[in-house]
């Protein structure tokens, strides 16, 4: 790691491991991000949202092997979904445990998405706990397909922005999204 995206690292640390709101670009859109398992930095981002508590939001981590850390009881399907994903996949997992109850689902249900990020697989590696992300919008507007299309609304209420990739401009889009069933039934959410 050199230049910029080094500090970007360390400084998103800084702001993570205080409660902070980071601002960063993720494998698919740009995210609003802060620890998971901290419920008062999760609803730090619901007010920056100004969504309702009730609408969940999805974590990221870094490889397959900490699912369990977090999820109860993984669906043998789910193996098979994250090894076939060629694109950025989120799947909603029954039986959540170990992260910020105002993170989850009224059922208990938790979206979470193994990053295919090299910046997002370093700073969750080194962070070692889940990362929130969420749609770096005001709830009821557009999703930002590129840095460029974030409000001011958004930038001035986070407390750290991340440098590495502002200049991109290719629009990128959200993730699919899977639910899943304890008995390995499954619902395709968003494609």
């Amino acid at each position: 790691m050199t230049g910029y995206k080094k500090k970007d690292i360390e400084r998103s640390l800084e702001v993570l491991h205080k409660g902070g709101i980071i601002l960063y670009p993720t494998d698919t859109i740009w995210g609003l991000g802060c620890d998971a398992t901290n419920q008062l930095a999760v609803q730090k981002i619901y007010d920056i949202k100004k969504r309702a508590d009730s609408k969940n939001m999805l974590i990221l981590i870094d490889n397959e092997t900490r699912l369990p850390q977090y999820i109860s009881v993984i669906p043998e399907v789910a193996w098979e979904l994250i090894e076939a994903a060629d694109n950025p996949l989120t799947i909603i997992y029954p039986g959540s445990k170990n992260l910020a109850a105002n993170l989850l689902s009224d059922d208990g249900s938790v979206g979470i998405r193994i990053v295919r990020d090299k910046f997002c697989e370093e700073l969750i590696r080194r962070f070692r706990k889940p990362l929130v992300s969420t749609s770096a919008n005001i709830s009821g507007a557009n999703a930002p397909a590129n840095f460029d299309e974030i409000t001011p609304e958004v930038k001035n209420r986070v407390d750290y922005i991340v440098e590495w990739r502002q200049e991109e401009k290719k629009k990128k889009t959200a993730s699919s999204i899977i639910k899943l069933g304890l008995g390995g039934e499954f619902k395709i959410l968003r494609r």
